[in-house]
């Protein structure tokens, strides 16, 4: 190529002088016409860009939440562009997100981020659809935006593929959040083919927030219909088990039929929420520590526990609902207080004046949607007698139970239940050890969930009671340490 280069030059310094000398030289064929000819070959076009190879599926759950996919903590401090705009005041890992700066529709300032608490100024990535993933790449690694001291050049690439490749440009099918086109009774097709496994028939069975501000699948297509359309086409970030419905190859036409039925969908569970509340408020609505003990607790003194315990409606009334008729009749959670088994016949207001009056008023804790649940979670409680034995055996199907345990907990439990430790102290507490000691608190949980976590409430998926009852009875036959 060099020669080439060479030999060029020389020609044209060649051509130019005869032209300024005039003569039969200047005419001669030969000498006239090589130069354009070689000049064509010297103009010998660069190098293809480089085909990258990667994951673009994996580069939309990288765009939603990158820490969580590769399983990192976000760097300390703010992304540094965040500093060149004020009007988003998030701090911290959230500011790394692609999705913050970028939206969830792709369009930065154009779209739906262009107001409210996530307007930053910043430009959306839907310009850069269709072009060279190269170049984004390139983008990628460059100034304040350059990710690649976070993130290897893998992940890099398939962030870049699926800017370039994956885009949906969802502005035609959603209009002021709801769904534009979309066939309903498709979309519960798809849903009934692809989701209600883990979200149930409802859409109820997974709270992906807390009771705070509940949110449930038909929440998130409501309130975020662009967020709802992203992570059904990617999935979650850091749950293996959901589908990437981009993969499965969905048509446009698809996502917008999905959108619209699971925006027919409920937005609350009052009982299972009430449940979660009965349960433990304070981590349920992710509250501060109570650095004092219920004003009730001081009119007993068989309960020596302090702080939270004393809070926890549980903890006064037991998880068989029974207070000092049931389990908590004797031994260190004694405290000599009725259950709310009795109250169960009472009316709404009844119930709801009982917990805004005197040393139980617990309205400056929670407001009245939270207090409400509580309300229809003990309107339903019923006597665990017919289920649960006072040997603590369960009157379930175990091999039932073994079939529904590996369908839906074993993911986060383990085959032996023994992946979570339960226990904040020196011993250990498994699934299985919780089951063997208080069958009547797992069942609670079985059919509600657990507090502040993303825990299946069983009550909301195509289960029976007596489904949950076999689980808990399977269960009884895990480890216990």
């Amino acid at each position: 190529m060099k020669k080439l280069l060479v030999l060029s030059g020389v020609l044209l310094v060649l051509i130019a002088v005869l032209a300024a000398c005039g003569g039969n030289a200047a005419t001669e064929a030969p000498v006239v016409e090589q130069p354009t000819e070689v000049a064509v070959v010297t103009e010998a076009p660069t190098e293809a860009p480089v085909a990258l190879s990667g994951d673009p599926i994996r580069g939309g759950l990288l765009y939603d939440e990158w820490t969580k996919v590769l399983g990192v903590d976000a760097p300390e401090g703010d992304q540094p562009l965040w500093a060149t705009q004020t009007t988003n005041t998030r701090s911290g890992g959230t500011t790394w997100r692609c999705k913050e700066c970028h939206g969830w529709d792709y369009l930065g300032k154009d779209g739906a981020y262009g107001g409210g608490s996530h307007q930053t100024g910043f430009i959306g990535v839907m310009q850069v659809a269709g072009t060279d993933p190269n170049e984004i790449l390139a983008a990628l690694k460059t100034g304040d935006h350059d990710f690649s001291a976070y993130m290897d050049d893998q992940a890099l690439t398939d962030i870049a593929l699926f800017l370039s490749e994956n885009i949906l440009d969802s502005a035609a099918f959603i209009s002021e959040k709801a769904a534009v086109g979309g066939d309903a009774a498709g979309g519960e097709a798809i849903y009934v083919e692809n989701c209600t496994d883990c979200h149930g028939p409802e859409g109820l069975a997974l709270n992906f927030a807390d009771e705070s501000g509940p949110e449930y699948y038909g929440t998130i297509a409501t309130d975020n219909p662009w967020e709802f359309v992203h992570k059904s086409r990617f999935g979650q970030p850091g749950v293996a088990d959901m589908p990437a419905l981009v993969d499965l190859g969905l048509t446009d036409q698809e996502y917008i039929d999905l959108l619209a039925y699971a925006q027919t969908l409920p937005t609350s569970s009052p009982v299972a929420e009430g449940g979660r509340l009965y349960d433990n408020w304070i981590a349920a609505i992710g509250a501060e520590d109570m650095t004092t003990d219920q004003p009730l607790w001081a009119t007993q003194t068989t309960n020596t526990r302090t702080g939270n315990d004393t809070w926890r409606c549980k903890e006064c009334h037991g998880w068989d609902f029974k207070g000092v008729e049931g389990r908590y009749g004797s031994g260190s959670h004694m405290t000599g207080f009725p259950g709310v088994i009795s109250s169960a016949g009472k009316t709404s207001e009844e119930l709801l004046t009982a917990m805004k009056t005197g040393d139980h008023d617990f309205s400056s804790y929670l407001n009245d949607a939270q207090l409400n649940a509580l309300v229809a979670f003990i309107q339903q409680v019923e006597d665990m007698a017919p289920y649960i034995n006072d040997d603590k055996t369960v009157n379930g199907d175990a091999a039932n139970g073994e079939t529904l345990y590996a369908s839906n907990c074993q993911a986060c439990h383990a085959e032996d239940g023994k992946a979570l430790d339960f226990d904040d102290g020196e011993g250990v507490e498994f699934v299985g050890t919780v089951a063997a000691d208080n069958p009547w608190e797992v069942l609670n949980k079985l059919q509600n969930g657990q507090p502040g976590e993303a825990m299946t409430a069983g009550r909301h998926m195509d289960w029976s009671f007596q489904d949950l009852l076999d689980i808990l009875a399977y269960i009884q036959t895990l480890p216990i340490e």
